[in-house]
């Protein structure tokens, strides 16, 4: 698909890849390439290595930046057609060029990470050298920042593939050369995907892959320029959660013999500093009045797609008042199996109005977590999640039963 490249070095073989997807980021590739070349020198100065840009046709001088960032590393560009942009087809981009160098190991990170280090790189990397498949970041997260992530796709991931992946869906990763024909081979490639999907796509198709995977302890958070975490929520919940569910139809046979879930390895726990997350503010009132507005759109469509045990108890939540809201998980985990099955057996057409139907419900799930968490530590909600995860799995014989 690539429809531009520079390649002023004429590379065409390389040991090790660090690809940054990018559409407008002029402002902050030029650093972003600078620290991931010296990764590189530092870490790797004994492998043919490369530095490549993966964008969208960016019309700030992102492209100039890049290409004149310092740095010892020789670069290679490649951009989408003008009009084409997501992240998801950067990153076809970047698997075609990936198996054309015939590259070993790749690490992905994203443009504008504000304290990206060079040890990023070796931490992302030097598991896939030495046998890894897939490498997913464990950033240093506040207990409100990923609410997404806690309450649907870990719990999920975890209970369907059977590994306990913390952040599956970060942004920034490795993997191993010897997934992208798995990549550019699967039958999903959807608008999602293309998109904000790409992240879990790409977790899920390894997952699924049979190599080894391992998260990567970074010991810092990871620190965007500001940005408001509701602005796209509607659109990243269709999309992850889409593509989680689209990735469920791909994988039956696979997800259905997984009774329970296995620990992940983890490496680079020698990080002697470990930095305190920023503290996220969330808004419970406004939480609170998003899921009961879901009642007068879809209660009549949650009482076709939901077990009947299901809408009696959402009536109860919803009778709680804000004071004592409370969501049980396991009311939780029957829904998003219910969801899934219905999105399953839906026409195309209805798809989105069955994700639309179970926004609602999510931030009613979020409002309950920080009710419950609002005094605990990082380290006692992460606790709470596990627990709740293993709620998922005692549950999960329900989604085998009814997929079947």
């Amino acid at each position: 698909m690539a429809f531009y490249e520079e390649n002023p070095h004429q590379i065409t073989k390389a040991d090790m890849v660090v690809a940054i997807p990018s559409f407008n980021e002029a402002e902050t590739i030029g650093r972003t390439a600078e620290l991931a070349a010296k990764g590189l020198t530092d870490f790797f100065g004994n492998l043919k290595c490369v530095l490549i840009n993966c964008d969208n046709h960016s019309a700030d001088g992102t492209k100039e930046a890049f290409l004149s960032a310092p740095g010892e590393i020789p670069k290679i560009y490649l951009s989408t057609p003008p009009g084409v942009h997501g992240k998801g087809n950067n990153l076809r981009n970047l698997f075609e060029k990936v198996r054309e160098l015939e590259a070993r190991a790749i690490v992905v990170v994203e443009s504008d990470i504000k304290n990206f280090a060079p040890f990023w790189i070796k931490n992302l990397g030097e598991p896939i050298l030495k046998g890894a498949g897939y490498v997913c970041p464990l950033y240093v997260r506040h207990k409100y920042e990923i609410t997404l992530t806690s309450s649907i796709v870990y719990p999920l991931i975890r209970c369907l593939y059977g590994r306990r992946v913390r952040q599956p869906n970060a942004g920034d990763f490795g993997f191993s050369g010897k997934l992208v024909d798995a990549f550019l081979d699967s039958p999903v490639w959807t608008e999602s995907v293309q998109h904000f999907g790409i992240d879990i796509w790409m977790t899920t198709i390894a997952l699924n892959a049979r190599l080894p995977i391992c998260q990567a302890f970074i010991g810092a958070p990871k620190v965007h320029r500001l940005k408001d975490p509701y602005a796209h929520l509607s659109v990243l919940f269709h999309q992850i959660v889409g593509t989680i569910f689209d990735m469920m139809e791909v994988y039956p046979d696979f997800w259905k013999q997984v009774k329970w879930s296995k620990p992940t390895a983890l490496y680079g726990t020698d990080i002697h500093e470990v930095e305190t997350p920023l503290p996220v503010e969330i808004n419970a009132t406004r939480l609170h009045e998003r899921f009961l507005q879901g009642f007068d759109k879809y209660t009549n469509m949650w009482q076709l797609i939901y077990d009947q045990t299901v809408c009696p108890k959402l009536q109860e939540i919803r009778s709680m008042g804000l004071q004592h809201f409370s969501f049980p998980t396991q009311t939780w985990a029957r829904i998003l199996y219910d969801a899934a099955l219905a999105y399953h057996r839906a026409e195309a057409s209805e798809k989105d109005r069955i994700l639309d139907s179970l926004l609602p419900l999510y931030l009613g799930k979020v409002l309950s977590f920080v009710k419950k968490t609002e005094r605990m530590s990082v380290q006692q909600a992460e606790e709470y999640i596990e627990n709740e995860c293993m709620i998922f799995e005692e549950n999960k014989p329900y989604i085998v039963k009814i997929w079947e």
